[in-house]
């Protein structure tokens, strides 16, 4: 009895960008199956508003990468994409920036260990020592590095830029780190650096939001993660989540409810994100689930 060649297959997966135009799917798959490859998920948008097509794929070929992605490439060439072929399930490369606060930062710890998010975590990196020993217990190596003033401000970021380089991050994460990142680091890590957020309705800025969501009646509350940008809060978002609330809430049933919505929504954005799932159309995301 002879093995079906799947069983011994690379599994692929692939994102493609570019303009809109007929053919794509078509020159696509084509090209996949001569490299004997089996397209076993295949989702595509597009966009209106950009003129952009979206695709994400995977796919199960015996080809090794190098052949693989010599059968892409007059595709690619043809059509002017922007492409990834990664390995499916790949631990991708996360660097987890903190401040004190630890909802965030254990969920992503306990899920990573899990298996849950395919994401390698060699540091977590903070402006306090205070999850030292809950990072530890991960086995996670732990920094931390004061900020308390402008000089030390720019001595953190140096150590993010370098652990990035030194490390091989492919995504940075900001785990409730509750500094304002400069322009230039923003720049630098565009596109592969993500935020969560609270985020209110209203939304309620400085400190205590959820005490003064408490003293306003708020009945919704939530949580955005997104791509961290030069303009605070305002990058493209990936995720989002709410819960209801009423008037019976206290303040602190308010923080511990906040912040289970926080861990949730963060963890799912960097899973897609890790997954490929994430593809930026300008000032927006498309999010192949």
């Amino acid at each position: 009895m002879t093995s079906s060649p799947v069983a011994h297959a690379n599994h692929w997966v692939i994102t493609l960008v570019c303009a809109d135009r007929p053919g794509i799917v078509h020159a696509v798959s084509g090209a996949i199956v001569e490299a004997h490859g089996n397209i076993v998920e295949s989702q595509q948008f597009s966009s209106d508003d950009t003129g952009r097509f979206f695709m994400r794929l995977q796919v199960e070929s015996p080809a090794e990468r190098r052949d693989f992605e010599a059968a892409l490439a007059p595709v690619i060439a043809r059509y002017d994409m922007t492409s990834v072929i990664d390995v499916v399930g790949r631990p991708l490369r996360t660097l987890v920036l903190a401040s004190s606060a630890a909802h965030c930062v254990n969920d992503l710890l306990f899920r990573q260990r899990g298996g849950q998010v395919p994401v390698e975590i060699p540091l977590v990196l903070s402006n306090h020592g205070t999850l030292r020993d809950l990072v530890g217990f991960y086995g996670v190596p732990f920094e931390s590095l004061p900020i308390t003033d402008a000089a030390s401000k720019r001595a953190f970021e140096a150590r993010v830029i370098a652990a990035v380089d030194g490390l091989d991050i492919e995504l940075v994460v900001l785990a409730r780190y509750m500094q304002i990142l400069s322009p230039e680091l923003c720049e630098r890590l565009a596109g592969r650096m993500i935020n969560i957020h609270h985020s209110f309705l209203p939304g309620f800025k400085g400190a205590n939001p959820y005490r003064q969501a408490h003293a306003r009646g708020v009945k919704l509350i939530g949580a955005t993660a997104h791509f961290v940008t030069g303009d605070l809060d305002e990058g493209p978002i990936i995720e989002q989540n709410v819960v209801r609330v009423d008037h019976s809430r206290t303040p602190a049933e308010l923080v511990a409810i906040g912040q289970d919505e926080e861990s949730r929504t963060l963890t799912q954005a960097v899973k897609w994100f890790a997954e490929n799932r994430v593809l930026l159309d300008g000032a927006r995301t498309i999010i192949f689930r």
